[in-house]
């Protein structure tokens, strides 16, 4: 039997490409903890394929598109890094046997809704109505219960300090379940905030996923940590912020404001972001908008690679062959304007910026008025 140290939740074609390719990269040069077990937390039936897919002797394929290093590439990767994929709707007896006896690192991403408390969170024992936080914190009792090995959190889901987040809700619920497994949680587990970036566009079934070249996973250091594996795009830092305000600030805030152009403009049709930038008048636009209204923040806040991540974003808006929409960015387009031209905004008051932002002032009062 295969012993996967790495017991990760979600499916997700973002997972595929990102943590599962790079586990897969590393095992090749023995520098990866080892393999994976993958769970699908849902109980959606339809899926079983996936797992399946995703488990298979020979790996699937990320096709990886854009441009690198100034240039064009397309080139594709097999992935064969995933052992078992298990369902906690049918398999979850085994699960449990793995968190308790064999894993080392606990991954996740799952949806926005798996993090949702439900009522069934606060029974006694596991139900599959469960939310993903109390799940993890039945699996969690079950090591502790087998002696209480330390162990590694690590979330990936696209949530402010997503470990501390995780902690707290678990500790919230480990509390009332068990003596004592409240303090050792608090003790040998170790929550990892981290920040994931890869622009992963379209799936490929009934596994695989199409990515662009670029690839971030930023942890934030701490002591105990244990990481799943060396790898280029895998790296920790000391201030996790700083990167977060890059990514949030320039990458996310970019895309937002084409989105604004986009439906100013009557928002027809379903474009891509890279259509958009093939426009003259358009990429110039951005462009000045980054050189006058963002980039004299990040130069007062004492960034000195923020041009440097302009120009990587503007190759990444520009990637040929990926196929992302502004119809999908535009998703909670008002609450995004505001985690990403409004706080920029108040950031840069905060630190006594005086150039002027007549651009992003102008987007965001729009959106404030329509809604």
């Amino acid at each position: 039997m295969t012993i996967t140290p790495i017991l990760q939740f979600g499916t997700s074609r973002f997972l595929q490409a990102h943590a599962d390719l790079f586990v897969s990269d590393a095992l090749v040069k023995g520098e990866a903890l080892g393999p994976i077990t993958v769970v699908q937390s849902s109980g959606e039936a339809a899926r079983g394929r996936r797992l399946q897919a995703l488990a298979a002797p020979d790996g699937f394929p990320v096709r990886v598109e854009g441009i690198e290093a100034g240039r064009p590439v397309q080139r594709v990767e097999r992935v064969t890094s995933i052992r078992r994929g298990l369902s906690t709707a049918n398999d979850w007896p085994e699960i449990v046997r793995i968190a308790a006896e064999e894993a080392e690192i606990i991954l996740s991403n799952t949806s926005d809704a798996g993090w949702v408390p439900q009522r069934e969170d606060n029974e006694p024992g596991f139900h599959q109505a469960m939310s993903y936080p109390a799940k993890l914190t039945q699996l969690l009792l079950a090591r502790f219960r087998e002696g209480g090995r330390r162990l590694t959190v690590m979330p990936t889901e696209l949530v402010a300090r997503n470990g501390d987040t995780l902690r707290r809700r678990v500790l919230e619920l480990a509390r009332p379940l068990v003596p004592g497994l409240a303090d050792w949680i608090a003790e040998n587990v170790i929550f990892a905030n981290s920040l994931v970036d890869r622009i992963v566009s379209e799936p490929i079934e009934p596994a695989g996923a199409v990515a662009e070249p670029y690839a971030l996973w930023a942890v934030e250091e701490q002591p105990g940590l244990v990481l799943p594996c060396r790898h280029a795009a895998l790296t920790q830092v000391s201030d996790l912020d700083r990167i977060e305000r890059l990514k949030l600030h320039i990458l996310n805030l970019g895309h937002s404001y084409l989105v604004a152009g986009w439906l100013a403009e009557g928002g027809a049709g379903s474009p891509l972001v890279r259509e958009r930038l093939a426009d003259p008048a358009v990429r110039a636009d951005l462009e000045s908008l980054y050189d006058r209204e963002v980039l004299p923040v990040f130069a007062e806040a004492g960034y000195g690679d923020a041009a440097g991540y302009v120009a990587t974003t503007l190759d990444r808006f520009a990637n040929p062959f990926l196929a992302h929409r502004l119809s999908d960015i535009a998703q909670n387009h008002a609450e995004k304007l505001h985690r990403r031209i409004g706080a920029f905004l108040q950031w840069g008051v905060a630190l006594g910026v005086a150039a002027p932002q007549p651009r992003l002032r102008q987007v965001l009062a729009t959106t404030e008025r329509v809604s």
